[in-house]
């Protein structure tokens, strides 16, 4: 079984990571927009695929194969700070788009909006990192089976980050409208964005944490 302090560190750092704008986000906003609400939700049942996905390929060794060739771990931490930093730098550049601005998409097929959702998701450097680096270190052999305790957080993260990208789909077309008619609010969720994405970026590029941090 897990703690209480495993429970709320889990679910602390599962919030601030799924309310941090990133290609999840933005996927399901963008297709949530243009296609409606059944397309986000389909999205998302997508993400939630590749959440499992990750997390099993995590419980079943993938940090291990990171401890064996720790180069592969700093590989993929630096191109997960490179996609981050591209997208710092669409939503910041001059003539950028925010993620809830109006975009004219082609819609797409329930199949295509499920397998794109899969994608964006086990594309996404942060979900990786989650994984591989951040829920391990609340695993205590101590209080149980190791396995079963990464199953369980992994269980948590992927509840709290479905709940609040399904609240985001769900309210996803009303912000829209509301920003529509604030441009200037439309440009200050778009610079705060950029300005995170990049400050992930940073963070990134410049950790030092070992793929043995569990």
């Amino acid at each position: 079984m897990i703690g209480m302090n495993a429970f709320l560190g889990i679910a602390v750092v599962s919030l601030g990571m799924v309310l941090t704008p990133g290609p999840n986000m933005m996927y399901l906003v963008s297709r949530s927009i243009t296609q409606g609400r059944r397309a986000g939700a389909i999205s998302l049942a997508g993400v939630a695929v590749g959440f499992l996905v990750y997390l099993t390929a995590a419980n079943l060794g993938l940090s291990l194969v990171f401890l064996a060739v720790p180069q592969l771990y700093v590989a993929v931490k630096l191109a997960g700070a490179a996609y981050l930093a591209w997208l710092a730098w669409k939503a910041l550049k001059p003539g950028g788009t925010s993620v809830f601005a109006h975009q004219e998409l082609t819609p797409d097929s329930p199949r295509r909006l499920f397998t794109m959702g899969m994608l964006t998701n086990l594309l996404n450097p942060k979900v990786a990192i989650m994984y591989v680096s951040l829920i391990p270190q609340f695993i205590d052999p101590a209080t149980g089976h190791a396995l079963l305790q990464g199953f369980m957080l992994g269980g948590i993260q992927i509840s709290i980050s479905l709940g609040v990208n399904l609240a985001i789909v769900m309210a996803a077309g009303t912000i829209t409208v509301f920003l529509a008619r604030r441009p200037t609010w439309l440009r200050v969720q778009r610079y705060v964005m950029g300005t995170v994405l990049g400050g992930l970026a940073l963070r990134l590029a410049t950790d030092r944490t070992p793929a043995t941090a569990s």
